[in-house]
């Protein structure tokens, strides 16, 4: 994309605003992934800076987000006892996105049911609220996920920390009833984290504060693993490739819509890979297209990448030079913060549609959402996916059925009247049977069961002049009928077979088991064909045709 002096001045703006709202986000994602705020402070530097620079979405700011989050924070837990095994699994998580954007695979990301991402977009957000409920009261998190969280929660609520609990409700209430004008000067986060911290220096010292962090830049550290938990550590990395990639193409086309412009999903992937592998390098947590501040970028005035490199700089900026003052932030604000980010990730659109939408889908999304809070998302997303796959079968395999119409004599076909001619009087001897769009294996057992009644003819034409694609189930299911005609002495004449079908008809044995005169390019020749072959059994049965 080309630069323009005249985009500079916004994308300044845009770039100082963008920072402002991540910092505060950027420290929360890092306490809850388990990696630390420094880790989500470097994950917003790194991943925002890289994914600008060499990304495909413009005016895209990225950086931690709630999905990747959560993701990060099973893998931070997996392998407490080797922490750079964790960052070597983001670092596979980045390759595999470059992957992705060399293999151009970028367009078939949007090909997840929508349902199958509302559900597991809302469990991601459940799953962000119930682990923040414990350090929102001022306690330590228990371990068991989600369900570890809910079966504790009532001891929690008995061991309340008076002081982490104000300061999360200060923060909490700031950031959900923030007024409009007021929010468009100054980001609720930002005033969260610092209302809340001040809260807690002068009147509510008991609740728990972040505590000392590292300053200065990481070093540099090598992929470490083990053959025993490669696969495990393979697993994780899809998933963060594959929900960051989602992630991020889903804020481009926000961002799309916001700025007019059309952005390049492969090299999205391409950007989004190298900054997650550089990340997961210096021992930051993974990121994506962050929704809220790409809004936020465009609405200041950013246009082009410039805006999210700049906002990195600033964070790195602020990291360097202040960062020993956010020890003394407390988790409890921190965990107000990120409710409301799990409040806004739930589709609440879709699940307000939900009384009145369609049942496969609703059951899908519900599905899906329970999975992810209960089982894991991997689980969730392959069951989600299974499930949309099924059910779009089932569909297809309705509309293909509907396109098989099998008539004797062409009786309620739509025929020409020069071919409605070549079949008066054959009624009891031909059979037309036509085909109408691709057939795939959903059909396989339609076409067969089509042709059960149909015993007792003496000629079967096979019109596939309106079928673009016919795959081996269907083919062989094809083959099949081919193959009981011939045993019952019928004649089988197939007409219309584009070039592609009449290959796949060739390479499964279709057209080995016809005369070499049973193949023909015309409906008209194929019904001619079969007239001159009843006349020939049954000189009787019909006429000529005038």
């Amino acid at each position: 994309m080309r630069l323009r002096l005249q985009d500079l001045k916004g994308d300044v703006y845009g770039g100082i605003t963008a920072a402002v709202v991540a910092l505060p986000l950027a420290l929360a994602f890092g306490v809850a992934s388990g990696a630390g705020p420094v880790a989500g402070l470097y994950g917003a530097i790194f991943v925002g800076f890289f994914a600008a620079v060499f990304g495909g979405t413009p005016a895209q700011v990225s950086g931690p987000t709630g999905p990747m989050t959560v993701v990060m924070a099973v893998v931070v837990t997996q392998y407490a006892h080797e922490p750079a095994m964790a960052f070597t699994v983001v670092m596979m998580a980045g390759v595999l996105q470059i992957v992705f954007g060399v293999l151009r695979l970028g367009s078939f990301v949007h090909l997840m049911p929508y349902p199958v991402v509302s559900g597991f977009m809302s469990g991601i957000g459940c799953i962000i609220i119930i682990i923040q409920v414990h350090p929102f009261l001022g306690l330590a998190g228990p371990s068991g996920g989600p369900i570890g969280h809910l079966l504790a929660l009532p001891d929690a609520l008995s061991r309340v920390n008076p002081d982490a609990f104000v300061a999360g409700a200060i923060a909490l209430g700031i950031v959900l009833f923030t007024p409009a004008r007021v929010a468009r000067i100054a980001p609720p986060p930002l005033i969260a984290l610092l209302a809340g911290t001040l809260a807690v220096l002068f009147a509510f010292p008991g609740a728990p504060v972040i505590g000392d962090i590292p300053t200065g830049l990481p070093d540099p550290q090598l992929p470490r693993f083990s053959l025993d938990a490669l696969p495990d550590m393979v697993q994780s990395a899809i998933v963060l490739a594959v929900l960051g990639s989602i992630d991020s193409l889903l804020t481009s086309l926000i961002a799309d819509s916001v700025t007019q412009t059309r952005h390049d999903s492969d090299r999205e992937l391409i950007g989004q890979g190298i900054g997650n592998t550089i990340a997961g390098i210096m021992g930051a947590i993974p990121g994506a297209g962050a929704t809220m501040r790409t809004v936020v970028n465009v609405r200041a005035g950013g246009r082009t990448p410039v805006s999210g490199a700049l906002h990195a700089l600033l964070l790195l900026g602020v990291m360097l030079g202040l960062g020993r003052y956010a020890a003394y932030i407390p988790q409890a604000v921190l965990a107000g913060i990120l409710f409301k980010v799990g409040v806004d990730i739930i589709d609440w659109r879709y699940l307000r549609m939900a009384p009145g939408a369609p049942r496969a889908g609703v059951v899908m999304m519900l599905a899906v959402l329970l999975l992810t809070v209960l089982v894991d998302l991997i689980t969730a997303v392959g069951v989600g996916v299974v499930m949309a796959s099924l059910l779009f079968v089932k569909r297809m395999a309705d509309l293909q059925s509907q396109g098989i119409l099998a008539s004797r004599g062409g009786d309620g076909a739509e025929l020409a009247a020069d071919e409605r001619a070549l079949l008066d009087g054959l009624d009891e001897h031909v059979l037309l049977v036509t085909f109408a769009g691709p057939m795939s294996f959903g059909a396989a057992n339609e076409i067969g069961r089509k042709f059960e009644s149909f015993v007792d003819v003496d000629v079967l034409v096979l019109d596939f002049s309106r079928t673009p694609f016919v795959d081996s189930s269907a083919t062989l299911s094809i083959l099949g009928v081919v193959q009981r005609a011939i045993e019952k002495n019928q004649r089988v004449i197939v007409c219309g077979a584009s070039p592609a079908v009449r290959d796949t008809f060739r390479r499964l044995g279709v057209l080995r088991r016809l005369d070499a005169d049973a193949v023909l390019d015309r409906r008209r020749d194929a019904l001619s064909r079969a007239r001159a072959l009843v006349i020939e059994r049954h000189p009787g049965a019909a006429a000529e045709p005038t």
